[in-house]
């Protein structure tokens, strides 16, 4: 008897806790909205999940007679919701997980007057909205100066100043952006922030050097949410800005220079002159590489088998080596037998060539269309892989 008492005592709390474990568990799998919103009786009230740029709807409840309403909502991580009336008359939440959230409208235009407690990142995009909104009228204070003073003699000088107080107010949004990122790294509110936007074609981060801010968010993100479809579409929208921010240099530096300026023309092996627009007419990987690099050695073994694939369809790789050593070099293509047109720059101590085209790490390379245009740079692996079969097919 002493015996079954003290395993039932011993059972008892394991019990308790592993009920504890699971409503905890049930918790974390949910978040609560409490909201209260005056002289909308007979409505509805609408939450929204944004799957990535789409409104999804989640739920509808009808509001009570005391203008309160209720959403229990399943939720595996941080996400955007809108709640309201419509497509056009709603709040935005940050929610995640174990939150109760409390709403209250103070105005039937549900985006003007509203509060918000028990959920952090619902705070945070307020500070955003309202940072923004500040520098918003601010803008076009400074618009109505503008145009107010058109028609004044001494114009010009108004002008000068007018632009100097627009960029200055430009600039203090964008260093406020900034530091609301570094502050909120591990926060999806920087997933607005990177896409907040002055007007309908000026982004608040607007310099192309902001990217680094957009790589620091993909890369924190998704460390810690590896599986949320928002921080999977930032790192693919960043991979694809990143790309496009490189072409666009590198056609301006092409506006700058003079065409030959970016048409390598360099030694093979055997001494032949080979210049790169020689090979127009057909798809032309211009590659930069070194025999020194483990990353590059691996990549060429996958370069012979598409190689081989590709290029009776009109496939051809022209590859520039960096390495200081020539005859590193030479014995690199012999030993692997690199079958595609192999040069070196003249002087690699000074490789003009990989300066032109910014290359900062190995392997880097452009990919040329048949007319000699650059159609993408830095394709490697499966990403090469799958262009390849765009252009050719399996």
């Amino acid at each position: 008897k002493e015996t079954s008492e003290t395993i039932m005592l011993i059972k008892f709390p394991i019990i308790l806790i592993i009920i504890i474990s699971i409503s905890g568990c049930a918790k974390r799998n949910k978040f609560r909205i409490d909201g209260e919103v005056h002289n909308a009786l007979g409505r509805y009230m609408t939450l929204k999940r944004i799957d990535v740029d789409i409104p999804v709807l989640i739920d509808s409840v009808r509001i009570k007679r005391d203008g309160s309403f209720r959403f229990n909502v399943k939720s595996s991580g941080p996400d955007f919701y809108q709640l309201g009336y419509s497509n056009t008359n709603f709040m935005t939440l940050l929610s995640e997980p174990g939150e109760k959230i409390n709403v209250l409208f103070n105005s039937n235009n549900l985006y003007e007057d509203y509060k918000v407690t028990g959920s952090s990142g619902t705070d945070k995009i307020r500070i955003l909205d309202s940072a923004l909104s500040v520098t918003l009228t601010r803008i076009d204070s400074i618009k109505k100066v503008f145009r107010d003073s058109q028609e004044d003699p001494d114009f010009k000088e108004k002008e000068e100043l007018i632009n100097e107080r627009f960029i200055k107010i430009l600039n203090t949004q964008r260093r406020f952006t900034i530091g609301f990122i570094l502050k909120n790294l591990r926060s999806f509110a920087s997933i607005k922030a990177l896409y907040q936007k002055i007007d309908e074609s000026t982004y608040v981060l607007y310099d192309y050097r902001d990217l680094q801010f957009m790589k620091l968010v993909s890369d924190t993100l998704m460390h810690y949410y590896p599986r949320s479809k928002q921080v999977k579409a930032l790192k693919a929208d960043f991979e694809k800005e990143l790309n496009q921010s490189m072409v666009d240099r590198l056609n301006q530096v092409t506006k700058d220079l003079p065409s030959s300026k970016l048409d390598p023309s360099l030694n093979d092996l055997n001494g032949k002159r080979i210049t790169l627009s020689s090979l127009q007419g057909k798809y032309v990987l211009l590659a930069f590489w070194s025999a020194d690099s483990r990353d590059c050695i691996a990549e060429n073994l996958q370069l012979k088998d598409l190689y081989k694939k590709y290029n009776k369809k009109g496939f051809e790789i022209y590859q520039i080596n960096l390495d200081t050593d020539k005859d590193l070099w030479k014995k690199a293509v012999r030993y692997d037998e690199l079958p595609w047109i192999s040069v070196r720059e003249d002087d690699p101590s000074k490789p003009y060539n990989a300066i032109i085209y910014n290359v900062k790490t190995l392997p880097a390379n452009y990919l040329y269309d048949p007319s000699g245009n650059i159609i993408a740079n830095n394709l490697h692996g499966r990403s090469l892989q799958l262009k390849l079969i765009q252009l050719f097919g399996n």
